[in-house]
């Protein structure tokens, strides 16, 4: 269950980095999005792991 939650953040995390791409903010701010859904595909592995 939390596995699938997490992968979705992941994916809205993924396209908020897209959408602050394109918005041409500064480099950071998607590079930090892209770091929390890589956090949280790590974490819904780690989670699926454990079961």
């Amino acid at each position: 269950m939390w596995s699938l939650l997490l992968m979705g953040l992941a994916g809205l995390l993924i396209g908020g980095a897209y959408a602050f791409y394109q918005q041409k903010t500064p480099r950071w701010i998607p590079i930090s999005f892209i770091a929390l859904a890589v956090m949280s595909l790590l974490a819904a592995y780690l989670f699926t792991l454990s079961n």
